[in-house]
């Protein structure tokens, strides 16, 4: 969406049901340069601008071994964004797409996610590159980058693909 509840040619919206609580808890706040959503990258760059995450009191124990990650995943609660299409025209051409198959920040759970640089962490800050996201948005959790991440658990079987992306029956 460029335009704050913009229909383009081809998107639908639905009527959302009541929300229920799925026991959600904002652990933090993040802090970018960006007020304004036609301002904000579409996506984070590893080089981009230095930003904030700034963690709750009771959660700063948390932050104990994230340094040990030169990545970290953040996610986060895109609370500006629409929730209703279920269909959506991401290059304002008329074509039109299912939510699920693109990144929009629209959806019936707007959760964002970004994969940041860490540059450094003290005092319940987490310094980052690469975040894509307004300014205030509310944190919802960090882990380190999956791609760096070690299971500790030794391989089991069922933990390999079946191969052309199918699952393995039980």
């Amino acid at each position: 969406m460029v335009r704050l509840n913009e229909i383009r040619a081809g998107e639908v919206a639905v009527e959302p049901p009541s929300p229920t609580d799925a026991g959600l808890v904002f652990i933090g706040r993040i802090r970018t340069p960006w007020t304004d959503r036609l301002a904000c990258p579409r996506q984070g760059r590893a080089d981009g601008p230095a930003c904030r995450i700034e963690v709750f009191a009771p959660w700063r124990e948390a932050l104990d071994g994230v340094a040990l990650y030169a990545r970290l995943e953040v996610l986060y609660w895109l609370d500006r964004s629409r929730r209703d299409l279920v269909r959506q025209s991401p290059a304002s051409d008329g074509t039109a797409r299912g939510t699920f198959s693109l990144r929009s920040p629209v959806r019936p759970n707007p959760i964002g996610t970004s994969i940041v640089t860490l540059i450094r962490v003290e005092d319940g800050i987490v310094h980052v590159r690469g975040l894509d996201c307004l300014d205030g948005t509310p944190l919802l959790d960090i882990k380190p980058d999956r791609t760096l991440f070690t299971p500790l658990a030794p391989p089991q079987a069922g933990d390999a693909e079946t191969g052309g992306g199918e699952i393995a029956d039980a």
